[in-house]
């Protein structure tokens, strides 16, 4: 008895028709419809600035083609940075001051210059932020701030003249307080103004790389001390 070369499985499957020419030239105008969509809605606008129908402007792709899009020249504002030729530095002040004493401590800054700061005192004090330019007349000062009474101030300062420039405290009080200073900025040197004491200038030295230097020795792992 002989085999039967028909395979019965096979047999079963049913074979689709092909697609005949008018499904394909349909799918083939939808296709062409798509792409065309596309380049109107989305294309133009964003490459060449062509938008017909407001949907570039409406998507904000029209900004891509007035930048220059990709590899073109990028508009660059004139404000907002302002370049130094030297890392910042950083300081950290504690100042003590007893009933009626006072203190003047401020920072060498080129116009220009920024610094960033925060101090903060024990008690009410009498504050003063004030500027004196170079060659100005001595004892006259540019002031930016009076607080008869205050705890606290936190802010960023861009130096307008050259100069150097900083607080005036002093206790109005009957108990001794303490103010604290933190400042970073461009700023080489500090001056301290007591009374009847010769200005004590200090070279500022710290800058971030040195606390991070710090703080990676800090961060050392530490054995158990054992073999």
């Amino acid at each position: 008895m002989s085999a039967s070369t028909t395979d019965p499985v096979k047999s079963d499957i049913p074979i689709p028709d092909p697609p005949s020419k008018t499904k394909l030239a349909w799918a083939s105008l939808a296709a062409l419809l798509v792409a065309g969509i596309v380049l109107v809605t989305t294309v133009l606008p964003a490459e060449y600035g062509i938008d017909p129908l407001g949907t570039g402007e409406a998507l904000g792709l029209v900004v891509l083609s007035e930048s220059g899009g990709v590899g073109g020249a990028i508009p660059i504002r004139a404000d907002g940075l302002i370049a130094q030729g030297s890392t910042y530095r950083l300081d950290h002040r504690t100042f003590e001051l007893g009933p009626g004493e006072f203190v003047e401590y401020k920072y060498r800054l080129e116009e220009g210059g920024t610094m960033v700061y925060s101090w903060t005192a024990s008690y009410w004090v009498h504050s003063e932020m004030h500027s004196e330019a170079d060659g100005a007349p001595e004892g006259t000062a540019e002031f930016f701030e009076v607080a008869e009474s205050a705890l606290f101030r936190h802010g960023s300062y861009v130096a307008p003249f050259p100069g150097i420039h900083g607080w005036y405290w002093i206790n109005e009080n009957d108990e001794p307080i303490t103010v604290t200073l933190h400042a970073a900025g461009f700023f080489p040197f500090s001056a301290e103004f007591l009374e009847g004491v010769a200005p004590i200038v200090r070279e500022i030295e710290t800058t971030p790389v040195d606390l991070s230097t710090a703080d990676s020795a800090e961060a050392q792992p530490i054995g158990t001390g054992r073999r």
